[in-house]
């Protein structure tokens, strides 16, 4: 993996003056053997960053990731902890810049976005059939119950644990809650109304 000539390593005065902030974001990573691997930024800041993820690298090995709502990061891992790791962001001051203010927009539109948000109504889609991916590869054929543009309540024989990161179609999200037949996801991001009418003809009749 080869970095541009122009990113830079914050050294330890900056890693501390940098603002870390805790959001649910989530993304992919590369190692350097080059395999793939879903995760999720659970804190950051504009010179470091912590993944939840089943695959964990090694200290000092270079991570290229693709952050939903950030971009591509490079950086370099520098401790390993229980499902996940911390690594720095290799940037230039105006990346830097920009992931400040980026990192400031997640960070207020998480403290509104609360698990099963019931300002956004809640239907019954058309189409109720769908499946249930988990990053482990596993997919379980699942019924909508009912949709919102922050969520879904669905059917399901097999209960995965609360935090996990799942996929109901192509929205990414953890289950929040269990109940007795089934599951109730937190999508990553508020969807639009269109993307969800798309998906399973849900909004418009």
């Amino acid at each position: 993996m080869n970095s541009a000539a122009n990113l830079q390593t914050p050294s330890q005065a900056e890693r501390r003056g940098f603002q870390r902030v805790r959001i649910k974001v989530y993304g992919r990573f590369m190692l350097e053997d080059r395999s793939e691997h879903p995760c999720q930024v659970i804190e950051m800041s504009p010179g470091n960053m912590a993944l939840r993820t089943v695959r964990i690298g090694e200290p000092g090995e270079r991570v290229i990731a693709y952050i939903d709502h950030i971009g591509r990061v490079e950086g370099v891992i520098v401790r390993t902890f229980q499902n996940g790791f911390a690594m720095t962001v290799l940037a230039s001051e105006r990346k830097r810049e920009k992931l400040a203010a980026q990192l400031t927009w997640l960070a207020n539109r998480h403290e509104l976005d609360l698990p099963e948000d019931r300002r956004h109504e809640r239907v019954a889609p058309r189409n109720p059939i769908s499946v249930l991916h988990l990053m482990d590869g596993r997919q379980y054929p699942c019924r909508i119950i009912d949709l919102s543009l922050s969520g879904a309540a669905i059917e399901i024989e097999v209960k995965p644990a609360v935090g996990v990161q799942v996929t109901l179609g192509a929205m990414r999200g953890q289950v929040v809650r269990h109940f007795e037949d089934g599951v109730a996801i937190e999508f990553a991001m508020v969807q639009r109304p269109e993307t969800l009418d798309a998906e399973f003809h849900a909004l418009r009749s």
